[in-house]
């Protein structure tokens, strides 16, 4: 009985992928536009093969970060978007764009879609949540430099009968949204390209205009993937999140924690990366480098382009090279690594409570009299429940003109980094850390 139950549920599942291949393949990609005459202030339109996004009458290529801080210095190094991804001080942002001359791309947040009970069965939550985001888009619809709308980040568009009732929202904002605004575009965005959740788009999502992809270590993969299941999605997309390899796609020490590149090392993942954004699909509309700002995700300074003074790293001077087409003045730090005890990262250094360590950081080429060296230990705690990634400041804290750097381990046994940044006092800076464990 149990072999004949199992070949059953086999057949079954066969029989559902042929009716899911089938469907797909006589599916329909959106055209999101209607006439070359459209008046709409953005639209999307295909010519031939050729999407075009139109803003204000003309071609816009989508060319920017993500991110809603050091607007002018994204303006001024050949920017032309940001992406948000709630709606917190919105009305200042879009202003300071505006000033700026910078298009944004604004998020709308929604909880994904793992939060079936919690949420979507909830009508009172839902309900709430549609007239929230129906007050942000009436009052913010004829902004100037509102470019388009992102409906949620990294939903999870997952398959099965249980999801109902989170395309049921889904849908219905993505319907309030068009009908509010009918002069800007509704995207929204996954973690690379995943073929199960573009096809359940295309069955259970309600014309939304383009698909937009987060996307690090796996961007190499990106082109391909898109022309191997050009059945599956056929129309325009934006790369909303690209640049240098994710924790989650490094090594780790043998307690877990993620080996971060220099700032330096980073900025070559930029610069490598950018050539492979499929710039010449013809579906391509732009993409937005991560992340134009400061933001603690495992470390205060994996992702960070900016320090919290405005300071920039090495990748905004490769973005600016790449954006603007010429060098830049005046380059940043150079880091080569840095050391701990002699060892580096990959080492998996451990240390006994309240020693003595010393830590060093070697440059690269000429290194300036001038140079600041900002060191600190700190805690960390990534382990713990998601979402909850800030770090705690250890007293061990050392600023000078010094490459090297000795410090007490702290007392407490557990998971800790001690950092460097290096400053040149003239807005520019490279970080590196070192991961290592105290043993009891």
């Amino acid at each position: 009985m149990e072999n004949g139950g199992n070949l059953r549920r086999f057949i079954r599942l066969l029989q559902v992928l042929t009716g899911f291949t089938f469907l797909f393949f006589f599916i329909h990609c959106p055209t999101t536009t209607t006439s070359p005459h459209n008046n709409r202030k953005v639209f999307i339109q295909k010519e031939g093969k050729q999407y075009v996004l139109y803003r204000n009458g003309k071609p816009f290529v989508v060319r920017g970060a993500s991110g809603y801080t050091n607007l002018e210095k994204l303006s001024q190094i050949g920017g032309n978007t940001i992406r948000t991804w709630d709606t917190v001080n919105l009305g200042k942002i879009l202003d300071e764009a505006q000033r700026n001359n910078l298009a944004v791309i604004v998020g709308l947040p929604m909880p994904g879609s793992a939060y079936l009970d919690y949420f979507y069965k909830d009508t009172a939550k839902v309900q709430a949540l549609f007239l929230a985001l129906q007050h942000t888009v009436k009052q913010y619809k004829g902004h100037p430099a509102l470019l388009m709308w992102c409906l949620g980040n990294e939903l999870g568009f997952n398959a099965g009968i249980g999801y109902s009732p989170f395309y049921k929202a889904f849908n219905n904002l993505l319907d309030m949204i068009h009908t509010v605004d009918p002069d800007h575009p509704v995207t929204s965005t996954m973690a690379n390209f995943n073929v199960l959740q573009t096809m359940l788009i295309q069955l259970r999502v309600n014309n939304l205009d383009l698909i937009s992809f987060n996307t690090f270590g796996k961007l190499k993969i990106l082109n391909n993937k898109l022309r191997w299941y050009r059945w599956c999605w056929n129309g325009p997309y934006l790369v909303t999140e690209w640049g240098a390899y994710g924790p989650w796609e490094v090594n780790n020490t043998a307690w877990g924690a993620p080996i971060e590149s220099t700032s330096t090392k980073k900025a070559e993942h930029y610069r490598n990366m950018y050539g492979m954004l499929p710039l010449n699909d013809p579906r391509f509309l732009g993409a937005l480098v991560f992340y134009w700002g400061q933001k603690q995700e495992t470390t205060p300074t994996w992702f960070s382009m900016f320090d919290e003074q405005g300071a920039g790293s090495q990748a905004v001077s490769v973005m600016q090279e790449l954006w603007g087409g010429h060098p830049v003045n005046v380059k940043p730090p150079l880091i080569r690594y840095m050391l701990l005890n002699n060892k580096g990262a990959a080492d998996n250094i451990m240390v006994m409570p309240h020693s003595l360590q010393a830590a060093e950081v070697l440059m690269e080429g000429a290194v300036p009299d001038n140079l600041v060296y900002h060191w600190e230990v700190m805690q960390e705690d990534w382990f713990h429940e998601l979402g909850k990634n800030t770090q705690r400041v250890l007293d061990t804290v050392i600023t000078g003109r010094n490459t090297k750097c000795v410090f007490r381990s702290p007392l407490k046994e557990g998971p800790y980094r001690i950092y460097v940044k290096v400053l040149d006092g003239q807005g520019h800076f490279a970080t590196a850390n070192t991961p290592f464990y105290v043993v009891e």
